[in-house]
């Protein structure tokens, strides 16, 4: 509540958290349209191909899809070029308070970052764990490794191994979520090779 001085009248803002677990690709978004605002990057949000099957015009002006299919299973969300580098990613949020299901990326999309990786580009995959507000960078060949672990037992990447082998994004105003941040740091570690 703001109260005005010397005045009898008040004004109290409503803070809404509804949705913010859904704003976080809309974050990526917009850190993306930042970077290519300043000629930074250039990376964009891939579309999904879809088959549309069924299509209703309940109106002259509207028409409502009912019924539509993947075409190809959809690679990763994420890819565009960064200092001559390639980058592609996958963006996942969690609602779990301790661990990040495996099972939330697809094993295509894994082999996909490990295949982008081995052929000299970025590829990782970005884990919001929505009741921290926490935000990790995982590289591809380490995503590989829990997904190879999954296969013996353990399904998830529990979050104090997310805190020792990825690196942790801090949210702040533009770019809303700078993962190059990161990603200068992993191409500085490649060519220290």
């Amino acid at each position: 509540m703001i109260k005005y001085p010397n005045k009898k009248t008040s004004f109290q803002k409503e803070v809404s958290y509804a949705n913010r677990g859904m704003k976080f690709e809309e974050m990526i978004n917009e850190t993306n349209r930042y970077y290519l605002a300043h000629d930074i990057a250039m990376i964009h949000k891939k579309p999904i191909p879809v088959q549309i099957v069924k299509v209703d015009y309940p109106s002259r002006q509207g028409a409502v899809i009912k019924e539509a299919y993947y075409k190809i299973p959809s690679t990763t969300d994420y890819n565009g070029l960064f200092k001559g580098h390639h980058i592609d990613f996958e963006a996942k949020e969690t609602n779990h308070k301790t661990s990040f299901p495996i099972k939330n990326i697809h094993p295509h999309q894994i082999d996909h970052l490990v295949n982008i990786e081995k052929h000299g580009g970025i590829a990782f995959v970005l884990i919001h764990f929505r009741v921290h507000d926490e935000i990790y960078l995982l590289e591809a060949s380490k995503l590989k490794q829990y997904e190879d672990r999954s296969f013996k037992g353990r399904k998830s990447i529990h979050i104090d191994e997310l805190r020792q082998d990825g690196y942790l994004i801090k949210e702040s105003i533009a770019p809303r979520v700078d993962y190059l941040k990161i990603v200068k740091q992993l191409l500085e570690k490649q060519f220290a090779k």
